[in-house]
Order: C-alpha cells, then sequence, then structure tokens
C-alpha cells in the first residue's frame, strides 16, 4: 500500500492508497517543532494495521520537511519513496516566472486536477486551506499561475485581534445574509464574501483562459482544502468538491516515479 502525506502550514493529510483506491485518510494538525521520531510515532499509530509498501510526500513547511527526511532514512529506509522536489518528474511543465516557487501542492492538484477533469479543456483548482489558492491548468495540463489571497480562518483571525469589539465565531452559513447581530454579521461577511471573492476571481481567470484556449472546451473549477466544505452549496462557479485532490496527485507522481 502506498502512504500518501500532504503537509500543510496548519494541517497534515495522510492517506493510504490501495492501487488507484484511497482506503482511508487521516487529517491532523501541523506542528513545525515535531522531531522525526515524533512526526514517526504519530503516523505510526494512525497506519498501524496497513502494510506500507511506498511513501508519497509533499511540505509546503520547510522545517517539517527536513524532519522528514530524516524520518525516512531512519524508518522508510526499505521503500519505494517519493519526495515532491526539483528533479522529481511530475509531468507538470510550470509555466510561470520562478518556478522554484512555486508549492508542492499547487503541482501535485495540477497534475490530478488534470488527469481527472481536463481532459476535454482547462481546470482551475481552488485550495482552500490556511491560504485560499487558485491554481489554473491549461488543457495540455501545464501550470499557468493563479491567485493567491488569505486564507478564511486567517481572516477571522485577524479581525478578531485587530477589532476590539469582534471576535472569533464559529465558521457556519448564517440563517440570512443581512445578520441580525454580531455573530451572524461575521459569519454572513465571512462566508459570503470569501464565496463572491472566490466566484468574482474565477470569472476573471475564466476570461482569459477562453481568450488564451478559444477552442478547448469547458473550463472546470474543482474545490479542494480543509475549508472547502464552507462554500460548496453557495459557489456559484465551483463544478466539482474534490477533498483528497492532493493525495491523488501524490499516487500520480510516485507512479511516474517507480
Amino acid at each position: 500500500m502506498l502512504l500518501t502525506i500532504d503537509v500543510g502550514n496548519t494541517n497534515t493529510v495522510l492517506g493510504v492508497f490501495d492501487g488507484e483506491e484511497l482506503v482511508h485518510s487521516w487529517r491532523v494538525k501541523t506542528d513545525p517543532r515535531d522531531t522525526a521520531d515524533e512526526l514517526w510515532l504519530r503516523y505510526r499509530s494512525l497506519i498501524e494495521g496497513y502494510t506500507v509498501t511506498g511513501l508519497a510526500v509533499c511540505s509546503t513547511v520547510p522545517s517539517v520537511l527536513r524532519e522528514i527526511r530524516t524520518m525516512i532514512d531512519l524508518y522508510f529506509q526499505d521503500i519505494p519513496t517519493t519526495l515532491i522536489e526539483p528533479g522529481v518528474k511530475t509531468g507538470v511543465p510550470l509555466l510561470v516566472d520562478f518556478p522554484k516557487e512555486i508549492g508542492a501542492d499547487r503541482i501535485v492538484n495540477t497534475l490530478a486536477a488534470h488527469e481527472l477533469y481536463g481532459k476535454d479543456g482547462a481546470c482551475i483548482v481552488v485550495d482552500f486551506g490556511t491560504s485560499t489558492n487558485l491554481d489554473v491548468v491549461s488543457p495540455k495540463g501545464e501550470f499557468l499561475g493563479g491567485a493567491l489571497a488569505p486564507g478564511i480562518e486567517i481572516s477571522v483571525e485577524a479581525l478578531a485581534a485587530r477589532a476590539a469589539q469582534l471576535r472569533k465565531v464559529e465558521l457556519v452559513v448564517p440563517k440570512n445574509v443581512i445578520g441580525k447581530n454580531t455573530v451572524e454579521a461575521l459569519q454572513s461577511g465571512t462566508i459570503y464574501g470569501f464565496t463572491g471573492q472566490v466566484d468574482g476571481l474565477v470569472d476573471r481567470i475564466s476570461d482569459e483562459l477562453e481568450s488564451l484556449y478559444p477552442d478547448s472546451g469547458e473550463i472546470t473549477v474543482i474545490a479542494t482544502g480543509g475549508l472547502a466544505p464552507l462554500v460548496i452549496g453557495i459557489a456559484e462557479n465551483i463544478d466539482f468538491h474534490e477533498p483528497d485532490l492532493t493525495l491523488i496527485g501524490l499516487r500520480l507522481v510516485h507512479e511516474r516515479n517507480h
């Protein structure tokens, strides 16, 4: 079985694949202070009962990536391992000014989106995480760039920290857009505000894609990330919700390298 690990700034998502089937997945918090031994203890407790025969990892946290390298040397040295980094075959051309700046998660998301949804046209991946990333995929599976915005939780925390009479609220969809109290007003501004932001960006990106690829067919918009469920059903431009997009991308890259 293949163990996939996606280390994000806030959460780490792990998944075990049996062939192409995702058998089980877990979401745990990311702690940049974890050592290699602490990571191994945590991961081992989750995957107990599964026989791991391969490992694929991407990380946006340099300190954790360093410790994962040590963990691999100590505990996974006998199995095929793929770390998403320069030199690894992903099959994703990066058509941007500075390719080394592109996060590993954005690259594997591009690959998975193209393989799953992009055979008939371009794709836009909206990743709702610590930041909200909109990644643009050409009809050929190339990474064209995108847009980055503050994530939903970061914005709520910043507002609560800077406004004396406002506070953090539970991120749920309010009964009405017109909030009748402070909590509902904050929920409305957050949920519907971010949804409008994403819809607006998708519209503008789609216009540019249509001018670049006028005959490429439909543009598909895929939502992923831990906070995506907050906007599913509200956002007008999201076609599919694929919560395991990054894990699927890790599996695809691992297969290309082993």
